[in-house]
């Protein structure tokens, strides 16, 4: 298994990127489609795959470790802490495929930067939890409580879902829990006071605020556990909220892409998330 951080050779690629275009605009160089992995002198495939550390690297290890190989495949893991330049390095063509990400997370995205992305069926959930370094139960959430809460859209929406459901807060009416922002928030009983934050910090920040909604893999990170450790979980059933893995637009017919997806679908799979999150703070989607 090899993985990797991830790197950039901007000043060469901006050149080569440059080159291309005026080639192409002149008429003497077609356009040719990415090439998807690379063939080794032993007849596999190596397949770069961005992905968070936990769960989605451990996953693919394990993939890489135990059933890449009768697949003719090899995993190179490219480990990214944060979200938004895992899309980049796809679009980019430093990757083959992102492993991280749901649908509204995605469909967000590629509202925002016009990404041509396919992507296959859900692997797992990680359920979004509450949690709080000061409190022992939501119904000790003070006045005028800080709650840390992510910026980016999706999972916004995701997070203020979870409060409503608990009856924290209410959002305006009509309003797709999945699109909402503080902004849509209509009945605020303890008078909250929202703190926006990337993902990555949320749980690393909690000793500053009372209490923060925090993505599962992110809790995992940080050894907090979303069932264990939460004052509040999310019900991880019928979730629209599985990830998933991503690829350019056409690349979804690659058959070592597609072999890879299938391996994320498989029987060993599904074992190694239950067996190495029995408490379900990683659930497998399929």
């Amino acid at each position: 298994m090899h993985t990797s951080t991830a790197r950039r050779s901007l000043s060469l690629s901006a050149v080569v990127a440059a080159s291309a275009l005026a080639l192409t605009g002149c008429g003497l160089m077609p356009e040719e489609e990415q090439a998807i992995g690379t063939e080794n002198d032993d007849g596999t495939v190596t397949l770069t795959v961005a992905a968070s550390p936990v769960p989605h690297a451990q996953i693919l290890q394990f993939i890489d470790e135990n059933l890449a190989a009768d697949e003719g495949l090899d995993i190179e893991i490219e480990e990214y802490s944060g979200y938004a330049e895992q899309n980049q390095a796809l679009e980019a063509g430093d990757v083959d495929a992102n492993y991280f990400q749901h649908e509204p997370y995605l469909e967000a995205e590629v509202e925002a930067n016009g990404y041509d992305f396919e992507h296959f069926s859900g692997v797992h959930i990680e359920p979004f939890a509450l949690f709080s370094n000061s409190l022992d139960d939501i119904e000790d959430l003070p006045e005028g409580a800080q709650v840390g809460i992510n910026n980016d859209p999706s999972n916004q929406g995701r997070g203020l879902a979870l409060l409503q459901e608990a009856g924290v807060i209410t959002l305006e009416e009509g309003v797709d829990p999945a699109d909402a922002a503080i902004n849509d928030v209509a009945e605020n009983p303890k008078d909250i006071e929202f703190v926006e934050a990337e993902a990555a910090s949320l749980a690393r920040t909690l000793d500053d605020v009372d209490a923060a909604v925090i993505n599962g893999n992110n809790a995992l990170e940080n050894d907090l556990s979303p069932t264990e450790d939460s004052l509040l979980v999310e019900d991880g059933q019928d979730s629209p909220y599985a990830n998933f893995l991503t690829v350019r637009a056409g690349d979804e017919e690659d058959e070592n892409i597609q072999a890879l997806d299938e391996l994320l679908h498989s029987d060993e799979v599904r074992s190694y998330i239950e067996d190495t999150w029995p408490d379900g703070e990683v659930q497998a989607a399929f």
